[in-house]
């Protein structure tokens, strides 16, 4: 269930898109750092000045030297700064979604027992009040 509703979270804010167009870009880029920048050699060497760029870390090994690269290069920071900033706001929904299910799952057990409360037996009855005890207890420790 929690699995559904995070993906389920990930498909209502769009955030399956904006990831793989994010992932997109940053192989695309890559592909054109290793065309037009002198110091990068490769693809892979293309991937790194990328990862380096979008995680913020500029380790300074490889930096862009041409217009373009420079240009691709603050894209991608400005672009990661949004997808970084919206994984918090979705994990946070999700959090929020998961509790709102699990407080609404616990009011209706308690109402469908309150509705038969006269066809319940002592035991029963006595069965409902500990579990309400032990639930209040539990949120006064809190």
């Amino acid at each position: 269930m929690r699995a559904r509703g995070f993906w389920r979270i990930i498909k209502i804010t769009k955030m399956d898109k904006i990831l793989s167009s994010f992932i997109i870009f940053i192989v695309f880029s890559s592909f054109i750092f290793a065309a037009v920048e002198p110091n990068i050699h490769s693809f892979r060497d293309g991937i790194w000045y990328s990862f380096s760029v979008f995680s913020s870390c500029g380790f300074g090994d490889i930096v862009a030297v041409t217009t373009l690269g420079r240009i691709l290069s603050v894209v991608i920071g400005v672009y990661s700064i949004f997808v970084i900033a919206l994984v918090p706001g979705v994990v946070v929904s999700y959090y929020i979604e998961f509790m709102h299910i699990k407080k609404g799952e616990t009011v209706s057990m308690y109402m469908d027992k309150l509705e038969n409360l006269p066809n319940l037996s002592k035991e029963e009855l006595e069965s409902i009040s500990d579990e309400i005890k032990k639930k209040r207890y539990k949120n006064e420790r809190r």
